[in-house]
């Protein structure tokens, strides 16, 4: 799981193999399998140096 930030500043875990699309619109957007939307304050390449980074240390 990566921890990452909502706008209102709570700090969240997610799944990262549940992350189906992010993008920034300029906010940015991930888009989970079951179509659920969360809006976060990292941006689209935090998220993926997040998740590669725990992929290497799992």
């Amino acid at each position: 799981m990566i921890e990452l930030t909502k706008l209102d500043e709570t700090k969240i875990l997610v799944n990262e193999d549940h992350i189906e699309i992010v993008e920034e619109t300029p906010d940015t957007v991930i888009t989970f399998e079951n179509g659920k939307k969360l809006i976060v304050k990292e941006s689209r390449m935090d998220i993926r140096n997040l998740a590669l980074a725990f992929r290497k240390g799992v």
